[in-house]
């Protein structure tokens, strides 16, 4: 399928640079099979679903993932993106300035952190083993800075207000390098008001990788390669999504990670199995959807893996009629904008 076909031109003054406050007074469009579009708040979600249906978040957590620094014995600056965890202490990053970096290099970034330089990936990208006892959390936590979008990276700086406002409330688990943005607009108040009309909630883990940033080079979706990332769910959260869903109940993705990882965890019946590894599922048009009902989504990048997956659940042709109406009546985009409710 061609890439193109999932064009579209967004004015730049959408682009949320900053999220709205309270976070669940954002706006969400939503988006029923056919049906005349509705223009809500996310604070409206409760009455919007019904008692049994279930939302399910991805509890992953942010860490400080991106590092700037220098090849040791050189001038030469190096930005490193972690992207995937390897093992204790290592990661596979994308490298700025790649070019000068060899296998074997040292590389010296703030606050006396180190690391080797080993594989380099097909995809570009390289492992850096971090050296030294300490874990690699905390030196992160000492080098590191928050890995905002490009698209806001590009317009202004990363603050003290973003280490909060580019963490969910349901953060738990480390390991992610970008935030399931979707979860970003859920309150306490919200959540008490979910939980009051009876609707479910669920949590999954899926580490988001520094991929979900990166364009589609290609021409056809066939030539794409998605990257991996690590999720898991645990065996009772399984077992209660399938009793949910065989009582009636529709299975609501907080997101485009959890859609991903819970389709990657079902079977051919849509039955959700316990999961723990690295997915890649790459979801376009003509894909069957196996356990998920409906998504609750932000507005994503033109030509983006993520703008096919929200076709192949609503139809390319009714999300560019969602775009264009999003556009229009001026929501707010991409990581700290507005949302969307899409239900088939």
């Amino acid at each position: 399928m061609r890439v193109d076909l999932f064009d579209f031109d967004l004015p730049q003054d959408l682009i949320a640079l900053r999220p709205v406050r309270p976070r669940d007074a954002a706006r969400m469009l939503v988006a029923r099979g056919d049906e005349p579009f509705a223009d809500k708040c996310v604070r409206d979600l409760p009455s919007l679903l019904k008692a049994g249906d279930v939302l399910v978040f991805n509890d992953t957590r942010v860490i400080p993932a991106q590092l700037e620094g220098r090849r040791a014995g050189g001038e030469a600056k190096i930005g490193a993106t972690l992207h995937k965890r390897i093992d204790l202490r290592r990661w596979q990053a994308f490298i700025r300035n790649a070019k000068r970096v060899k296998e074997g290099d040292q590389l010296v970034f703030g606050g006396g952190v180190t690391a080797i330089a080993e594989a380099r990936h097909a995809d570009g990208s390289i492992t850096l083993m971090f050296e030294g006892e300490e874990p690699v959390e905390v030196l992160l936590e000492r080098a590191g800075r928050m890995p905002l979008p490009p698209y806001i990276a590009g317009k202004r700086g990363v603050d003290e207000a973003d280490l909060k406002d580019y963490q969910t409330m349901f953060a738990t688990e480390d390991g992610a390098v970008a935030a399931p943005t979707a979860s970003l607009h859920f309150t306490p108040e919200l959540v008490d008001a979910i939980d009051a009309a009876g609707i479910g909630r669920e949590t999954l883990t899926l580490h988001v990788g520094a991929g979900t940033f990166l364009p589609v080079k290609v021409d056809d979706t066939d030539d794409h390669q998605m990257h991996s990332e690590f999720g898991r769910i645990e065996a009772d959260v399984a077992e209660r999504l399938n009793a949910a869903r065989a009582a009636g109940g529709r299975l609501i993705a907080v997101g485009t990670t959890s859609l991903r990882l819970l389709e990657s965890a079902a079977r051919v019946d849509g039955q959700i199995e316990a999961f723990a590894g690295d997915t890649n599922i790459f979801i376009t048009p003509g894909y069957q959807f196996r356990a998920v009902d409906g998504l609750m989504t932000n507005f994503h990048l033109p030509k983006s893996t993520l703008m096919m997956l929200v076709s192949a659940l609503m139809g390319r042709d009714r999300m560019m009629t969602v775009y264009a109406h999003a556009i229009e009546n001026k929501y707010r985009f991409y990581s700290y904008g507005d949302s969307s409710l899409l239900l088939p």
